[in-house]
């Protein structure tokens, strides 16, 4: 059923003028006038309702088609075609880290006509850079789709296998070894940071334009460590190109169950992962918040969608209202910026 936005209506009601003797007739007129002041008061109020959705809607996703952020926007538009009864669409805006998709939502009306399909960049950016728009008060959460957990992988010819392996084996070249990252300030750059400030441990960043030039470099034995996600790398995994340490994620994953977590391996209370979360302008009335909020999340509660996620790589998240979405996307922010500023993260 459509959701109702309602708008005032111009309607002005009519009075008639009632004729009667004397007091009847100024009691009727006093009646009248009460009439009068009940039926302008009904005409200022709404009085008829415009449906939402009732033109197609816009899902903008900041990375360019055939990622996996790109792959989970176009499985949620066809789910919610289906569901809302209007086309959604998808529109790619790549480019600065999802800044320009972000900027490009920003700028549209708060209708609920306009949606942003954004990663876990959305919360680093800030840190990273001087923006010209706040992800808080430009910005209402919508939903979160599910968390993209990163794990910890080596080439097959380096001597680690732990957490542990991998820790000695810095502290004993301390400085001297590389390790690869999908992009400076992305968060497999933050989650190693974050492992190397946990441990006290040091190596050499070297940034990668994306997870492909890196996991290549890895698998030569170029460099010692990557964190990328689960998914862009877990093929590589299974046919023995490269070895999977551990999980950057609070809880082990579904798709690759016997691969511990980080934290389990020896660096209590590590975690860091990368997410998707539907956002809209500021100003978009609640009611249409509320509705996708729900349908995304009746979307993520059959077996069919999580079982689409968890294909690609994604922890599916269904409990999170708006308000919740809104409290974790700031918990993450802050995380990042604790670690960018704590280990002098610059943007490329």
């Amino acid at each position: 059923m459509p959701t109702t936005l309602h708008m005032p209506s111009t309607h002005t009601p009519m009075c008639s003028t009632v004729t009667a003797p004397s007091r009847l007739r100024r009691g009727l007129a006093l009646a009248g006038l009460a009439l009068c002041a009940i039926g302008s008061a009904a005409g200022s109020a709404p009085a008829h309702a415009q449906a939402w959705p009732s033109k197609p809607i816009r899902l903008v996703v900041g990375f360019p088609p055939g990622g996996s952020s790109d792959a989970t926007a176009r499985m949620l538009a066809t789910a919610l075609s289906a569901k809302l009864g209007q086309q959604v669409f998808v529109e790619n805006k790549a480019g600065a880290n999802s800044i320009i998709a972000t900027q490009f939502v920003r700028s549209q009306p708060a209708d609920g006509y306009t949606l942003l399909s954004v990663s876990s960049s959305f919360a680093i950016n800030p840190a990273l850079q001087k923006l010209n728009y706040d992800i808080y008060k430009d910005f209402t959460p919508v939903a979160l789709l599910g968390i993209i957990p990163l794990w910890m992988v080596t080439p097959n010819d380096v001597p680690v296998k732990s957490v542990k392996d991998l820790v000695a084996l810095a502290k004993a070249q301390p400085g001297k070894l590389p390790y690869a990252s999908y992009g400076s300030g992305s968060a497999g750059h933050l989650a190693s940071e974050l492992l190397l400030s946990m441990t006290a441990t040091n190596m050499i960043h070297v940034p990668y334009k994306g997870t492909g030039p890196g996991l290549v470099d890895v698998m030569g034995g170029q460099v010692t460590m990557m964190m990328p996600t689960v998914a862009s790398s877990v093929t590589l995994v299974k046919e023995g190109k490269l070895r999977a340490i551990a999980v950057t994620s609070a809880k082990r994953v579904s798709a690759v169950p016997d691969v511990p977590t980080i934290a389990e391996s020896g660096v209590p209370g590590f975690e860091l992962v990368a997410w998707e979360t539907i956002q809209v302008a500021a100003g978009t009335p609640p009611e249409v918040v509320n509705r996708l909020n729900a349908t995304i999340r009746e979307i993520i509660a059959t077996q069919d969608f999580r079982d689409k996620l968890v294909k690609i790589g994604i922890e599916p998240e269904l409990k999170m209202a708006p308000a919740d979405v809104a409290k974790f996307v700031r918990s993450e922010a802050e995380k990042f910026d604790k670690v960018v500023r704590e280990r002098n993260i610059k943007a490329e």
